[in-house]
């Protein structure tokens, strides 16, 4: 199964444009962000982003997974919001 962290950081980055800018967005190094994308693409056996001076551009396979992974973050947020409320 997918690490759901490490969805978010390929959306964050695909968000952002950049490794660099995702990284300040969600307060790591961007060394740290890219080792977890190296992470992701490894577990799913393809790239999913080029990498570019100018920022990255996301593959195929990275599209594809974008569309799912902000689909998964939004509902992780929605359920933490939902049990925060009961909690009350």
């Amino acid at each position: 199964m997918l690490d759901a962290d490490r969805v978010r950081v390929l959306v964050e980055v695909a968000h952002a444009g950049s490794i660099a800018a995702a990284a300040e967005r969600m307060a790591f190094t961007a060394p740290a962000l890219s080792q977890q994308l190296t992470k992701l693409e490894r577990e799913l056996g393809c790239a999913l982003v080029e990498r570019s001076r100018t920022g990255v551009r996301l593959t195929r396979a990275g599209r594809v997974l974008l569309a799912y992974g902000e689909r998964v973050v939004g509902e992780l947020h929605d359920a933490e919001s939902a049990v925060r409320a009961a909690a009350g």
